[in-house]
């Protein structure tokens, strides 16, 4: 997505370790305008999949898998870091390990919320090692719903998760995938 690609390019900074911060438009300060475009160009993607829900984690995927619910009318399900006080009864969880913050964690999503006749998109900001994504697929899988795909913000294609991802069968659709980034700060995009 040329409009996502160039937003990157103006706003995003390169960090040490690989680390591209979009935080002035997709983290910590929402462009809406642009996550809705974003959104939009998913639901062309998979529309014909008859999505039901829509599964994301706590916090960063939140404000991008809202605004592409609202193209699918579904509900969006977040996967909590850790259990809390108010969620009872039984749930699907699935550990992984996060590299930006560099800690194991355990996603947890309430039974009551996914169901075996659900059709479920996944939607996530990033997608580096595949950690998150392969997680939340698990998640789907333990609750016999359908996993329809995956919808992706910014794919770090140098990390392989992504192309890991899509050799096992899932249907991974990211809107900007970068190829390489330099220490200078420049960013090549995928073709």
């Amino acid at each position: 997505m040329k409009l996502l690609e160039q937003k990157i390019i103006e706003k995003g900074k390169v960090l040490p370790n690989n680390v591209l911060k979009v935080g002035a438009f997709l983290n910590n300060q929402l462009d809406i305008n642009l996550l809705s475009k974003m959104g939009k160009e998913v639901y062309k993607k998979f529309k014909h999949k008859k999505v039901t829900k829509i599964l994301t984690v706590e916090a960063s995927g939140i404000a991008f898998a809202c605004l592409t619910a609202q193209w699918f009318k579904c509900d969006v399900i977040f996967a909590k870091k850790s259990k809390t006080s108010n969620v009872e009864g039984g749930v699907f969880s699935s550990s992984c390990f996060s590299y930006t913050h560099q800690n194991e964690n355990q996603l947890i999503v309430p039974k009551e919320y996914l169901t075996k006749t659900d059709n479920v998109l996944i939607i996530d900001d990033f997608l580096a090692h595949g950690e998150a994504l392969k997680a939340l697929n698990d998640i789907v899988n333990q609750s016999g719903a359908t996993c329809v795909g995956a919808g992706i913000a910014i794919e770090k294609g140098f990390q392989h998760g992504g192309d890991e991802m899509r050799k096992n069968g899932l249907d991974v659709f990211s809107l900007a995938i970068v190829e390489s980034m330099t220490d200078d700060g420049k960013i090549t995009f995928r073709n």
